[in-house]
């Protein structure tokens, strides 16, 4: 609350009640930001992870590529697993939309960590959904050759499930190192609430969080929507 205190926005008509209830919320979100950063700290000193099982093999647009060639110039290695596997003849909507926002990032986040995301579709038709969807600089690879979506996605291809889920890997010399998965699901979830992760990674429920109407509950995000009519110019 001493931090609140400091800002000296004062919005045009506001309240007394309302400044008060503000700085009190202002006060709990420099809390939450605090706990983010324990959090990311606590994250970084996570022990060694359990060593990569084989050096997986994708498939890519130009054809295979290993787990080992995917790291570049980094040390480390993000793969987001992207709910788009053979039986779906689209892809998830919700993973859709939170990789169409980190396609207009992936230039920024490549200056830290390698990026690609992986799905068990043919690569032919992640490319095409690609190109229909306007992604520019996501690295998309086929896993469906591979276990990869049943040890780090937990997946049952067989049954036609799909898991979304972010893996970080880390390479030391030879040999690469599981680092952090994204583990929060409906499992544990809170009651009432959907399976969000912890940042949570859609920039779509952030912005929405900010409105008086929130993220709602009667809502989810398409593949695509009607263009906006034109009034005039």
């Amino acid at each position: 609350m001493e931090l609140a205190r400091r800002s000296e926005c004062r919005f045009p008509g506001e309240t007394p009640a309302y400044r008060d209830a503000r700085l009190a919320l202002l006060a709990e979100e420099i809390d939450l930001r605090r706990h983010i950063e324990r959090v990311a700290a606590q994250r970084r000193s996570l022990p060694p992870g359990g060593e990569v099982p084989q050096d997986y093999v994708f498939q890519g647009p130009q054809g295979a590529v290993m787990m080992s060639e995917l790291f570049g110039d980094h040390d480390s290695l993000i793969i987001y697993n992207w709910m788009f596997g053979p039986q779906r003849e689209r892809p998830c909507p919700m993973c859709t939309s939170m990789l169409s926002a980190l396609d207009g990032e992936m230039q920024d986040i490549l200056q830290r960590t390698a990026f690609v995301v992986v799905a068990r579709a043919p690569i032919s038709r992640m490319m095409s959904f690609a190109i229909e969807r306007g992604w520019r600089n996501l690295r998309l690879l086929s896993s469906g050759g591979n276990s990869y979506n049943q040890d780090y996605a937990f997946e049952d291809p067989a049954a036609g499930e799909d898991q979304a889920m972010f893996n970080v890997f880390k390479r030391e010399g030879s040999v690469i190192r599981h680092f952090w998965g994204s583990e929060m699901g409906p499992g544990t979830a809170d009651p009432g609430q959907d399976p969000r992760g912890a940042p949570d990674p859609m920039p779509l429920w952030t912005m929405l969080d900010l409105t008086p109407q929130g993220r709602g509950r009667d809502w989810y995000p398409s593949l695509s929507y009607p263009l906006p009519a034109v009034t005039g110019k």
